[in-house]
């Protein structure tokens, strides 16, 4: 268990989660009422009265806290894990969620308090969940990094054809892949793009890389699950034949990709931490997520 000295809660939103704003008005008094004190993102900030609080954007607020709590999809959250990975932080993040489906936003909207009753007491365990570092060399001889906790996906554009992607784990030639497309993802993602596409869940305390091809022009395609020690590189085909690439980085950011350019992706040198407040195991979460059938069963 985990215990959490002198509590400064940052507060995070969806953007314009207009739904959320009752229950952001009630979450101030009741965090004021323990005495903890509180710094809201700007969007968060906007759903509330005028007031005298602390807002800052969030960038910034992740400098400032101890928790971060977002309220919103897996989509923020993930905004949220390259803000503190970029910042070089272990800022743990609890995730209420306001999506639709929600691996990592696994808090019910009804356990919020439960939830933060039991942080404030240190009744909560983190799961350090594996980040990807993506580095990307163009043939310009410029270059960037992303951070990223679930997966970096290589796609067409709409008017493209299939594309050509050469694939090396360390310095080993695996295969070209020609198909709509490729995700490189993490355990944390295997239930988002990859699961979609037909790859494994993978349990997330594995240390693993899957990559998993998007609709392959070729039956025998299948996803390769690699030991995360390895570094994959993904660059555009010869034989692409301009084809558009394109590479986007946890949903959340991306750009084209050209001849010459390439993709190289690792094991991050930090987890990201995720509170897990409540009393329901990974395997439960996925039967609640995918409506699995059966029933749990407890010893």
């Amino acid at each position: 268990m985990t215990q959490f000295p002198a509590m400064t809660i940052g507060v995070v939103t969806k953007h314009e989660l207009h739904e959320a704003a009752p229950v952001l008005a009630d979450l101030e008094r009741w965090l004021a009422a323990r005495g903890v004190a509180m710094w809201w993102a700007t969007e968060a900030a906007a759903l509330l009265p005028a007031g005298d609080r602390q807002v800052v954007d969030r960038a910034a607020l992740v400098s400032r806290v101890d928790l971060v709590l977002v309220l919103g999809g897996d989509g923020t959250l993930l905004a949220m894990a390259d803000q503190i990975a970029s910042a070089e932080r272990d800022v743990p993040i609890l995730g209420v969620n306001y999506g639709s489906l929600g691996f990592l936003t696994e808090i019910r909207r009804e356990e919020l308090y439960e939830a933060l009753t039991a942080v404030l007491a240190g009744r909560v365990a983190l799961d350090e969940r594996m980040m990807l570092a993506a580095d990307t060399a163009r043939a310009d001889g410029t270059s960037d990094r992303h951070l990223v906790l679930n997966d970096v996906v290589f796609t067409r554009t709409a008017l493209s054809r299939l594309i050509a992607l050469d694939v090396w784990v360390g310095d080993q030639f695996v295969t070209t892949v020609k198909a709509d497309g490729l995700i490189v993802a993490s355990p944390t993602g295997s239930t988002a793009y990859n699961l979609a596409a037909g790859g494994p869940i993978i349990h997330p305390v594995m240390d693993a890389i899957v990559l998993t091809p998007i609709a392959a022009h070729t039956l025998t395609n299948r996803p390769i699950v690699l030991p995360a020690s390895r570094e994959v590189r993904v660059e555009p085909a010869a034989s692409n034949d301009g084809a558009e690439v394109y590479a986007t980085f946890d949903g959340q950011s991306g750009f084209p990709l050209h001849a010459g350019d390439h993709v190289a992706i690792r094991r991050a040198a930090r987890p990201l931490r995720l509170v897990r407040a409540t009393g329901r195991s990974y395997f439960e979460v996925l039967a609640e997520k995918l409506s699995w059938g059966g029933t749990v069963r407890r010893s």
